[in-house]
């Protein structure tokens, strides 16, 4: 019996609700005709994000798959799965943030998501330029994941990772390519203190995200 071939214009985006994801998000309506989302409920530190996710998703009118995977928080507390913000957000050697296994985990339930709807393509917005120290955003690791998955379950998946060679001035410099440039800047969740849209300015994320916005702008000329 022939297996059935997967889909190669069926994409599912790893969906967070953020700069980086959302920016996948535009670029995969772009290149796919079949885009799908699908967001991990990990006990992360503001449940906003899933909130920000659906919005969005809804506002694109892509379906969204939104899976529960609180087990992980349980399994590695830091500090972005503490409601009680007793954890310190940090950023040296490997940060506190970096929430061991999340992207090995993703994968694969994106993988098995992708193999039930028979769809190829899974993109996810990890990036090594600006990876802050998480080993799980390296490209290494995404090759390595990319077969396994494939192995695992006899099919020729292929992980796309538009962002990894891009800094933050370069991703925005992407989702302007993509038309989406204002709508990222507003209404997505990068934040760690759970502000949508510039954030608080203060955490590492809203830095990273800022420094690359303004840079960005400057290059253009805008103010």
């Amino acid at each position: 019996m022939t297996q059935q071939s997967l889909d190669n214009n069926k994409a599912i985006v790893v969906f967070s609700g953020g700069q980086d994801s959302t920016t996948c998000l535009f670029w995969a309506k772009k290149h796919f005709e079949n885009v799908e989302l699908v967001t991990f409920a990990y006990g992360q530190r503001h449940d906003t994000e899933i909130e920000v996710a659906k919005r969005i998703a809804q506002e694109q009118h892509v379906k969204h798959h939104i899976l529960d995977m609180s087990l992980l928080s349980q399994l590695t507390p830091n500090a972005l799965t503490q409601h009680d913000m007793d954890i310190e957000v940090g950023d040296d050697g490997i940060p506190n943030t970096f929430v061991p296994a999340r992207n090995l985990l993703f994968l694969s339930f994106a993988g098995a998501l992708a193999y039930q709807t028979n769809t190829k393509n899974i993109i996810t917005g990890v990036c090594e330029t600006d990876f802050s120290g998480y080993p799980d955003c390296r490209d290494s690791f995404i090759k390595s994941m990319n077969v396994t998955l494939s192995l695992s379950m006899d099919k020729d998946f292929v992980i796309h990772t538009p962002l990894m060679w891009l800094d933050k001035k370069a991703t925005w410099a992407l989702s302007d390519e993509l038309g989406a440039l204002d709508y990222i800047r507003y209404n997505t969740l990068t934040c760690y203190n759970g502000i949508v849209g510039e954030g608080c300015g203060e955490c590492p994320a809203c830095e990273l995200r800022a420094n690359g916005l303004n840079t960005y702008l400057a290059e253009k000329g805008v103010n």
